[in-house]
């Protein structure tokens, strides 16, 4: 039977490179994926595409494909990637650029578009925004970006073009793993078991480290061998669907059925029915089995029909956010740290600072669970040193500066001791939802040659 590996050579937009590198050389693979674009990501890289029109693509873009540009040539490696984010174009340009100053020849670059639909926007000011429950048109004004969750197609389409690396703008996160597996074994997109195997794989890998690892390490609990050093997985998966998956023996971390279990119900809900653009799948058919050290074999994945309608994720400029921190030490820290966050929101609203809302941490005490369950979890007159975080939601920038400002104020209005204070303030793109017709969507794959 015929087998693919797959690699995950990103799990967000800021990972290691080191990992993909050893995948690349040491890993036997025939494709690395990275996923490198998290919901709020293509928002902000919207504005930086409307600052400089051939920006807007993943900021690590070229720091990656400088370290694997050669390997993918040398060994035959594709590379399939949403590292486009705001600009796909954009980014296999650069590619391009780049492969020409090393005088690597002899590859095909696609960019899959069709996900921007921010100039489309005014067609669908009626819809209900998913998380706000009001239309669309209420935050009109405040709209940054709109990008549709793509699936398979476009990249289906590359690869069956002869792309050796396909770049993607929003695309689901397990597609751009599957569309490989759609192209090298012919997969019927409408025999839905198979999707579901697909998507099951897809969300295996799309989060990099996690799988081999990385979220399971609890010191004392769950011992992860080398975690400085923790690998990316390899996904071998067969015609049929089944799969093991694995890492590379020059890599930390380890892949056992509890870390394989661990991802498959990372962020899906509700495990039987997780909704993809390519199908609908059910995870609670799946079994595991542990073959051998690091190599876990997965089957039972199942699926149903895709979904009529595809999800917009809409970028929108929210609130700003004045946050200061300072730290105090000693016998007394807890003490002194507890006042001069009282300080700070009576002098906020003496001044007639205007706020949403006020979070006051002491870091290490309450910032995480809040004083009930933080103060059964430590002893407060046993803490050596707290760090005190104020941070608040304004609607103007000003407001949100005073904030960190009046923390600043601490270091000679007491309490005493204050020090190492910092502070920023930020404008917040926020995040929310909309469903389309997928019928609306107008796809086309561009390409670039060497």
């Amino acid at each position: 039977m015929k087998k693919i590996r797959i690699a995950s050579g990103a799990g967000y937009a800021g990972d290691r490179i080191e990992p993909a590198v050893d995948l690349m050389l040491n890993g036997n693979i025939n494709y690395i994926v990275f996923e490198c674009l998290a919901e709020r990501t293509i928002a902000i890289a919207q504005q930086e595409k409307l600052k400089d029109p051939n920006k807007g693509y993943n900021g690590l873009l070229e720091y990656r494909f400088e370290k694997i540009l050669p390997i993918c040539k040398e060994k035959n490696i594709k590379v399939i990637t949403n590292m486009g984010a705001a600009n796909p174009l954009g980014a296999i340009k650069k590619i391009k650029s780049m492969a020409e100053e090393m005088n690597i020849k002899g590859l095909k670059i696609a960019a899959v578009l069709g996900d921007d639909i921010s100039d489309k926007l005014d067609r669908y000011l009626d819809c209900e925004v998913l998380e706000l429950k009001i239309p669309l048109n209420t935050i009109k004004d405040k709209l940054v970006s709109a990008n549709v969750y793509l699936g398979v197609d476009g990249i289906v389409e590359a690869l069956k073009n002869g792309a050796d690396i396909v770049v993607t703008g929003r695309c689901a996160d397990p597609a751009i793993f599957m569309a490989p597996l759609i192209y090298e074994f012919g997969w019927d997109v409408e025999n839905y078991d198979l999707i579901g195997k697909g998507i099951m794989i897809g969300h295996l890998l799309e989060c990099g480290a996690q799988v081999c690892g990385g979220y399971f390490a609890v010191p004392g609990y769950n011992e992860v061998e080398d975690l400085w050093n923790v690998g990316f997985p390899i996904a071998e998966v067969s015609e049929n669907g089944d799969v093991v998956i694995t890492k590379t023996e020059t890599s930390g971390g380890v892949v056992s059925t509890h870390t394989c279990k661990e991802q498959l119900i990372y962020e899906i809900h509700d495990p039987k029915n997780y909704m993809t653009p390519d199908g609908v799948a059910n995870f609670t058919t799946i079994s595991l089995k542990e073959l051998e050290k690091n190599k876990v074999f997965l089957t039972g994945a199942t699926g149903k029909k895709k979904p009529a309608t595809l999800k917009v994720s809409i970028g929108y400029k929210d609130c700003f956010i004045g946050t200061g921190e300072i730290s105090y030490g000693g016998s007394t820290a807890y003490e002194k740290a507890k006042l001069a966050g009282e300080v700070v929101k009576k002098r906020l609203d003496f001044t007639g600072v205007k706020y949403d809302e006020l979070k006051v941490d002491l870091i290490g005490v309450n910032s995480l669970y809040g004083d009930n369950i933080g103060k059964k979890l430590c002893d407060p007159a046993l803490l050596g040193e707290v760090r005190l975080r104020v941070a608040g939601r304004t609607v103007k920038r000003e407001d949100a500066v005073k904030i960190g400002n009046e923390v600043e104020t601490l270091y000679t209005n007491g309490p005493s001791g204050g020090g190492g204070v910092t502070k920023s303030a930020s404008e917040v793109v926020s995040i929310c939802s909309i469903f389309i017709p997928r019928e609306d969507i107008e796809l086309e794959v561009i390409y670039e040659e060497v």
